[in-house]
């Protein structure tokens, strides 16, 4: 067994073994949802911040660079964009709302205001797509796995995929919290070691332009491609079920401005790692996989310690990442699906057992669509304009209305997917072009709200009296 491999595997343990110590402390269904809303201002930073450096924002992000160039930036840096409204503007808003009504998920907050038909197709829609993201950071471990230790796919996507559910199902929201600590900094010192090693090898930051011939290749901006991830990541990262239920777990309003507020200056400051780092394998390594970028460039460009770390990190966001998606998946079936519409006078243990075996179920169907998903990046960008298109409005409608708004908002929440679906199976998420699946679900889904507020309003009018 190489080096890289017994690294993984006793890294992998530490993990469970921080997993099932704090398991022992969730005996609730609060407990697991909202870690019994204890998380202070560290805490929420740590574990927000670990399941937002994930797949997409490590190998996919190297692999955006790898083909466009530092223009790769506002993947993360979109992310953070969209995290800074949630600190200071929706998350305060949704924590005061969950403290006042006790909500456990982002499904008792749609159902609070409009009602719970509207709280079960969206809870549907959004399990199904979230199981897309979860395939995606899978496919990241896949793909570490396979550069480093010749691992198949399909076994990569087993391993990691029994790893995360094995201590999720244990320990949710205060389990993942506490090794969302461990996985965070072994990330951030893992990308600090590596980036100057890469960097010099590529002769500086002023060398990598000349990696491609493109001459945006250079380029901070890059027209329609950077517009395209604005509005694939800003909405997503503002309404995300994982990130607003974390906020729901957190000790004060105080302590969701500093922790949220915190993870997005360091995902804006984040974004330039893959970014950098995407250019110095086009320059060293021409013509591979670009999602096998990353793993390659610490495989055959890094000494083997520094090499070993950088894995190390880059597992632990593709582990953490999975994780907060996990938690999505449970929590979703278990108190919005199981609770509200099977099983109304489930106890707390009966509920309890529910989401971790939601936990394992969506572990197991992640799996499998991670084995027939070809890139992390279709998957993931297949997830984040679902959410985008589904729960924007009616999270800003949930937040900013005064009046009853259910039949508006629902008929956004089906002709937003609606609009993804068609336009991922015809447009597709082709680069250089503005009119991806995000954007026209994001459009569809508002214009459609605000043409329902019109007929409403033309049809409850009072008539003028005859004459």
């Amino acid at each position: 067994m190489n080096f890289h491999l017994l690294l993984l595997a006793g890294y992998s343990a530490a993990l469970l073994a921080l997993g099932f110590a704090v398991s022992r402390r969730v005996r609730s269904a609060s407990a697991f949802f909202v870690a019994g809303r204890s998380l202070n201002a560290w805490l929420l930073f740590s574990t927000v911040l670990a399941a937002n450096i994930g797949a997409g924002s490590t190998v996919g992000a190297t692999g955006i660079a790898y083909r466009d160039g530092l223009s790769a930036w506002w993947w993360n840096g979109s992310a953070g964009i969209g995290s800074l409204l949630l600190a200071f503007w929706v998350g305060p808003r949704v924590w005061r709302q969950a403290t006042a009504h006790g909500f456990l998920t982002t499904g008792d907050l749609i159902e609070h205001h409009f009602g719970r038909t509207v709280r079960g197709l969206v809870s549907g829609m959004l399990w199904f797509a979230t199981l897309s993201i979860l395939a995606g950071q899978l496919i990241g471990i896949a793909w570490i796995l396979n550069v480093v230790a010749g691992v198949p796919k399909w076994a990569g996507c087993v391993i990691g995929g029994g790893l995360i559910t094995t201590y999720f199902a244990a320990g949710g929201l205060l389990g993942a919290s506490w090794v969302n600590v461990v996985q965070l900094a072994v990330k951030l010192v893992g990308f600090a070691v590596a980036l100057p090693f890469v960097l010099s090898g590529a002769g500086g930051v002023s060398g990598l332009p000349g990696a491609a011939p493109d001459p945006t290749f250079g380029s901070f901006w890059n027209g329609a491609t950077s517009m395209s991830l604005l509005a694939l990541m800003v909405p997503a990262f503002l309404t995300s079920p994982g990130l607003l239920q974390k906020i729901f777990g957190a000790r004060s309003e105080r302590a969701v401005r500093r922790g949220i507020g915190a993870n997005a200056i360091m995902l804006m400051l984040f974004g330039f790692v893959p970014a950098l780092l995407g250019m110095a394998a086009r320059m060293h390594h021409p013509g591979i996989s670009r999602e096998l970028a990353l793993p390659t460039l610490l495989a055959n460009d890094l000494p083997a310690g520094i090499g070993g770390l950088l894995l190390a990190a880059i597992f632990s966001a593709e582990v953490s990442a999975a994780d907060a998606v996990l938690f999505m998946l449970s929590t979703s079936l278990s108190q919005d699906l199981y609770r509200r519409f099977v099983n109304p006078a489930a106890s707390d243990g009966q509920v309890l057992r529910m989401a971790r075996g939601a936990a394992v179920l969506g572990g197991a169907m992640g799996i499998l669509i991670a084995l027939v998903t070809p890139t992390i990046y279709g998957a993931l960008s297949f997830f984040y304009a679902m959410l985008g298109a589904t729960l924007l409005v009616p999270i800003l409608v949930a937040l900013h209305g005064r009046v009853d708004r259910r039949r508006e908002v629902l008929w956004s929440i089906v002709a937003g997917p609606i609009a993804v679906v068609v336009a991922q199976f015809t447009v597709g998420n082709g680069s250089g072009s503005l009119w991806t699946p995000a954007t026209v679900g994001l459009m569809s889904a508002a214009l459609v709200y605000l043409l329902a507020l019109a007929v409403r309003r033309v049809t409850s009018a009072p008539s003028s009296p005859k004459r």
